[in-house]
């Protein structure tokens, strides 16, 4: 089972969270502060899978806390709990490193429903790279394709999430990202039109598709965001596959509350879509 860890400075806020989290089965608390200052040596002592946070700390507020774990390249979760509804903060949140974002009073439904996805996450990442780790081990080239054809798969499988996998730039990015996973290469070794041109014939055409491709997942997310909030494929991917002020400047835009939407950038894109597949599903 995860460990989970809990910072509040209401020990009935605490004590209500440990229960549910108990009582439901969804992960082992195996410690909790009203202290952010004590919280952040523990989380560094204990490594919890995931940290769930209040906003409005005393000294080092829950985003401070979150940024300076973060700093510290532990592999958690964050799930963020306020009584503020404040679209600022929740950006601010999700900028630093929040996953997810949870408004009091508490809803046992929805605390349920953001455990089980950062559960299923959590699981499913773990698992496949145990997998790669195999795969990484033994030399057989069939085995390689076959490593290689899933991660491909997992890849479409989050295009198709983000509602793209019809646009031609699709395939200019599923190319891209075969080619860096077989050359064992990074985006950022690369300048665009260079890594355009070693998968297709046209390098500026195949630049134009990709851009159109990733600005209209960008659309299609922030439409899901405006529709639902807690909308799975906007909370999985509005600040790993973006940045989430562009996301929401996007739905701003939408919105009609901004004369232009949010930006994208291709490298940050293909990078963070070539971590995302390994576990994502």
């Amino acid at each position: 089972m995860l460990k989970l860890y809990i910072v509040d400075d209401d020990i009935g806020i605490i004590k209500s969270l440990e229960n549910i989290i108990e009582d439901n089965n969804l992960a082992n608390v195996i410690g909790f502060s009203t202290s952010s200052d004590i919280a952040i040596e523990e989380i560094k002592k204990y490594r919890p899978d995931i940290v769930m946070v209040d906003l409005l700390m005393p000294n080092i507020d829950g985003i401070q806390l979150v940024d300076r774990i973060k700093k510290l390249n532990l592999e958690m979760k964050f799930i963020m709990v306020s009584q503020v509804n404040s679209k600022d903060m929740i950006s601010e949140a999700y900028n630093k490193g929040v996953d997810f974002f949870i408004i009091k009073p508490l809803n046992i439904v929805e605390i349920k429903k953001v455990m089980n996805n950062l559960i299923e996450s959590i699981n499913m990442k773990r698992t496949l790279k145990n997998i790669k780790n195999v795969f990484m081990d033994n030399d057989n080239s069939d085995e390689f394709k076959e490593q290689n054809y899933d991660e491909l798969s997992e890849i479409r499988n989050i295009l198709n999430k983000l509602g793209i996998m019809g646009e031609k730039g699709a395939e200019d990015i599923i190319n891209i990202c075969s080619f860096l996973i077989e050359k064992d290469k990074s985006i950022f070794d690369f300048k665009i039109k260079e890594i355009c041109e070693k998968v297709s014939g046209n390098p500026n055409a195949s630049e134009q598709r990709i851009r159109r491709a990733i600005n209209k997942a960008l659309s299609n997310l922030a439409h899901l965001g405006i529709e639902d909030y807690m909308n799975g494929t906007f909370t999985n991917y509005n600040n790993s596959l973006f940045n989430f002020e562009d996301v929401k400047s996007e739905m701003d835009y939408i919105r009609g509350k901004r004369d232009t939407g949010g930006r994208i950038s291709i490298r940050k894109f293909i990078d963070s879509l070539m971590t995302e597949k390994e576990f994502r599903s």
